[in-house]
């Protein structure tokens, strides 16, 4: 398994700096990352320095709680976009699905959709499942597979839950082949990353990369 192919390189904190985006996008050079997740305001720097490489650039849009309005999470995006943003993982509102207002997040992500789409870029929607009852996670795979995103994302990082493989097994029984799964959160060692794509994820969220990778002696 070629791990790193898997793996979104990701560095998020609030403290980041200009230096751990370099190191980041030097790392994702090196070992061949499919992408780098960086904060909104170093999307332009991420893509200098990933130019002529593989690597695609990912941001972060109504991270990371979700609840920034419909129209707060367009701006972001098309800002992302005119920096070089390749794909968006956006937070959906976890508010509106704990009311049970499902009507919200079809409009919420059907009025993000065109953006992205015209533009040719990824869609990668968080859910948050760590905090989400089954139910719950079925019902956004009906949402968000019916809009067409390319991924559905496990988690943000920021709650006490992070990926795991029920979760990961849970979305790929009842999305479509097409709609892709990203794990994030809490994916620290090898074992673990390739448990989360056995179970069917598609891309892994990680900042531990470097280590996963050398895990596996790749």
């Amino acid at each position: 398994m070629n791990i790193a192919s898997y793996i979104d390189h990701t560095v998020l904190k609030p403290t980041t700096t200009i230096a751990n985006v370099e190191q980041l996008c030097a790392e994702a050079k090196e070992y061949g990352f499919a992408a780098v997740c960086v904060p909104p305001l170093f999307v332009k720097k991420a893509k200098e320095l990933t130019a002529g490489s593989n690597v695609k650039v990912a941001t972060v849009i109504g991270f990371p709680f979700g609840y920034s309005a419909i129209e707060a999470k367009v701006a972001e995006i098309v800002l992302a976009i005119i920096d070089g943003a390749d794909e968006l993982d956006m937070v959906i509102n976890i508010s509106a699905i704990k009311n049970n207002d499902w009507q919200f997040l079809a409009s919420e992500i059907n009025t993000v959709m065109p953006v992205i789409r015209s533009k040719g870029k990824v869609i990668k929607v968080i859910i948050e499942s760590g905090i989400l009852t089954d139910d719950e996670i079925i019902t956004c795979c009906d949402i968000y597979g019916a809009a067409g995103v390319d991924f559905m994302k496990t988690s943000t990082g920021y709650a006490e839950k992070g990926a795991t493989v029920a979760a990961v097994q849970l979305m790929r029984k009842h999305l479509a082949s097409s709609i892709k799964i990203k794990a994030s959160g809490g994916i620290k060692n090898y074992s673990f990353a390739a448990e989360l794509v056995i179970a069917g994820a598609d891309r892994l969220g990680c900042s531990s990369s470097v280590q996963i990778v050398k895990e596996a002696g790749e």
